[in-house]
């Protein structure tokens, strides 16, 4: 079996049925003990407090605002390259998860900016990038919807895409690039001495693991959505109603 069969959009809706309520059941699961281990199973931390368990969700969707633009740039390529409707659909399916996701991670971390720097903004670099990375999103949905012809804005909006991944990577070493800035450095890293406690760091894994599974369902549904709008548009089209 090759892996651009489920390029084909019958291939992809049948096997995603199969997969996504074992993909549902997993990320709740992840998710509820995730965060109610990190909620009521941590201790405050000694400086911050209780603000700490804000970790549990601003990491992991800071993490999936990122990837989720990364997973958008690798559909958009193979959509250059191959011209495979599913994975531009697909993009344009994650659009909308990754952008709740850039805005939870904008939220959350001015929840946790406040009481630590005095502010609810600093135009610091990874949160300068992050919300340039906001706008992005919206940018490239606004694409899609202002173009009639679906190939046209899968062109087009692959192409924001690719400028769009620039801002998608300042946000993730915005902090290692430039060393000005209120905001700390990474919370996990290949580098044990640079990880947080493990008290936080397990649940705190166990979280992104739930959001990774959550993200990946919703753009699995989404994806399937946009495969039944296509077709429903070209077939209203091929009976002159559009």
């Amino acid at each position: 079996m090759s892996l651009w069969e489920y390029a084909n959009p019958v291939k992809f809706i049948r096997t995603t049925d199969k997969v996504l309520p074992w993909i549902w059941t997993l990320a709740g699961i992840f998710l509820f003990t995730g965060l109610v281990w990190g909620f009521f199973f941590t201790p405050d931390d000694f400086r911050q407090g209780s603000t700490v368990k804000i970790i549990y969700i601003h990491v992991p969707s800071a993490l999936m605002a990122i990837n989720a633009w990364m997973m958008m740039l690798v559909a958009s390529l193979i959509w250059i390259v191959r011209r495979h409707h599913v994975s531009a659909l697909a993009a344009r399916a994650a659009a909308p998860v990754g952008a709740v996701m850039t805005l939870i991670a904008l939220a959350t971390g001015a929840f946790w900016g406040q009481p630590m720097w005095g502010t609810w903004w600093a135009w610091d670099p990874r949160l300068t990038s992050f919300l340039i990375l906001f706008l992005f999103y919206l940018g490239y949905m606004a694409l899609w919807e202002a173009i009639e012809n679906d190939d046209t804005a899968a062109d087009l909006t692959s192409i924001l895409c690719l400028v769009g991944s620039v801002f998608a990577v300042l946000s993730r070493y915005a902090v290692n690039f430039w060393n000005q800035g209120l905001h700390q450095g990474a919370t996990l890293s290949l580098d044990k001495e640079e990880n947080i406690s493990d008290v936080f760091w397990f649940p705190l894994l166990v979280c992104i693991a739930g959001f990774v599974l959550l993200f990946v369902a919703l753009v699995f549904l989404r994806t399937q959505t946009e495969i039944r709008a296509r077709r429903t548009r070209a077939l209203l089209a091929r009976e002159g109603q559009v």
